[in-house]
């Protein structure tokens, strides 16, 4: 992982991004080159090949990111081959429009057709040479202080993340009574559901002794990266000095809250605590980056309105066809700083929804959604109504999703830090629905909480992009279902 305005990318994804560029600007290259040597009538200029070379590499990577082939959500084989198939078809398409202005069609076809046969020869030794270094690339060995659940949660997150190599070295005991503590003693539900993603036997960890000092067993062990896995650190159980001199001596110490930060992009609201909100990085506001947001969002608002107007027009319609009742549906929701605004959404469920007048958690397959309703809640496309409300300034286009206010009051007396998330403004989509699936419980909401926290802490244009870009493979392929 490393850091692009405050969040965490993956570099397995960005090495990945790089490689695919670098293959399509070199296909155009080679596309060109055959051409030429076929002595074509319309060659281009050498400054228009790497132009569209570079045009080519661009398109393509945005196609890939469309199609979700960068996001950590495993993807099965035979899906994946699918949607780079379709992400090369539909950016050789676009690139051919857009070449066709300075250059003869004749020339456009053969020399997009040869890039894109190029292109699908060099994906599989691509994807095979990175899939052969991720397998040789040295493991990062990582020490665990700590010998509890949550010790044993991160050491089996650890190993679950296919996108990275770590080795988990062992366990330092934070007292002399978890000295002799071994896997036996953790609950076996949390075993099972922790280290069952492993392949092969699950390895038994091994605990240090404590008469060794962490130092000590950093240099034996050659360690990379210490997590300190214990939620109470104070009364002397985790050695402070043992771990500031690590860290003087640069080897990286995480608490639990930076390590799933780092790791899986969300904030444990479990392991957090007030002091690292107050005192950590992000939770940035500035006026710049609220004029940046507003901006964006008013352009983007209005630029899919108009793309999206046929679309809600056909809607208005299969709606009055489908059952009575209001085509709009209004409802008041919690937006920024606790103000109460109306949200707008094409109504999916029937007129007499909640009749007794009793608020309800929305679920999967509800029966109170109409025929058209489970349609356009699939594909999303109830939410366009929502594009208004953020031309108006009571939404942006990313952000946590706004809840109604009695949910609102039960969720703040049992989710710890709720209320931050009212921090900024309510959104369209968000890090939360893009990363976690469709839930309707109180365990779903804290679990989505925590990627708002992550959103909150560390907002920024570049995430607002990166949202965007992954909602669209969240609609497309119906991820999060």
């Amino acid at each position: 992982m490393f850091m692009v305005f405050r969040h965490h990318v993956s570099v397995a994804a960005f090495t990945a991004m790089m490689a695919d560029m670098v293959l399509c600007f070199v296909a155009i290259v080679l596309a060109a080159g055959t051409l030429e040597g076929a002595r074509s009538a319309y060659p281009l200029q050498l400054y228009q090949v790497v132009l569209t070379g570079a045009q080519f590499a661009l398109i393509i990577s945005l196609m890939y990111s469309f199609a979700g082939l960068y996001r950590p959500t495993p993807i099965a084989l035979p899906a994946k081959l699918l949607r780079t198939v379709i992400a090369l078809v539909v950016g050789s398409y676009l690139t051919y429009l857009m070449l066709l202005i300075v250059a003869e069609p004749e020339y456009v076809k053969l020399l997009i057709g040869s890039a894109l046969l190029y292109c699908l020869v060099g994906v599989v030794f691509v994807r095979s040479g990175l899939y052969f270094l991720r397998r040789v690339s040295t493991q990062r060995r990582v020490l665990i202080v700590g010998t509890g659940a949550e010790a044993y949660a991160v050491a089996g997150d650890l190993k679950a993340l296919k996108r990275a190599s770590n080795d988990v070295v062992g366990f330092y005991p934070t007292s002399e009574a978890a000295q002799g503590q071994v896997q036996d003693d953790i609950p076996l539900a949390i075993r099972e559901s922790q280290l069952s993603s492993l392949d092969g036997p699950v390895p038994t960890p091994k605990v240090f002794s404590r008469e060794a000092t962490i130092g000590e067993l950093v240099e034996r062990h050659r360690i990379d990266e210490i997590i300190v896995a214990e939620r109470e650190q104070r009364g002397g159980g985790v050695p402070m000095d043992q771990l500031l001199a690590c860290r003087i001596r640069g080897i990286p110490v995480l608490d639990l809250a930076a390590f799933y930060e780092r790791a899986k992009s969300e904030v444990p609201i479990d392991s957090l605590k007030a002091s690292w909100l107050v005192y950590g990085h992000g939770f940035v506001q500035g006026r710049a980056r609220q004029i940046a947001k507003r901006a964006f969002d008013i352009l983007c608002s209005g630029f899919l309105l108009t793309l999206a107007s046929p679309i809600m027009l056909l809607t208005i319609l299969a709606i009055k066809l489908d059952s009575p009742g209001p085509i709009i549906y209004r409802q008041e929701r919690v937006g920024l700083g606790g103000r109460i605004f109306m949200c707008l959404k094409f109504r999916s469920m029937r007129t007499d929804a909640e009749k007794d007048g009793v608020a309800r958690w929305a679920t999967k397959n509800d029966a109170r959604v109409t025929r058209i309703g489970a349609f356009i809640r699939k594909t999303r496309i109830d939410e366009l109504p929502q594009l208004l409300s953020v031309l108006k300034g009571e939404m942006s286009l990313v952000g946590p999703r706004p809840e109604r206010p009695s949910f609102v009051a039960q969720l703040r007396e049992q989710i710890p830090f709720y209320d931050v998330r009212h921090s900024v403004k309510p959104g369209v989509t968000g890090w939360a629905q893009v990363r976690y699936s469709y839930g309707a419980s109180l365990e779903d909401a804290r679990r989505k909480h925590q990627f708002d926290l992550y959103y909150v802490k560390n907002n920024s244009l570049f995430l607002d992009l990166l949202v965007l870009i992954e909602t669209v493979s969240v609609v497309l392929f119906r991820e999060g279902q």
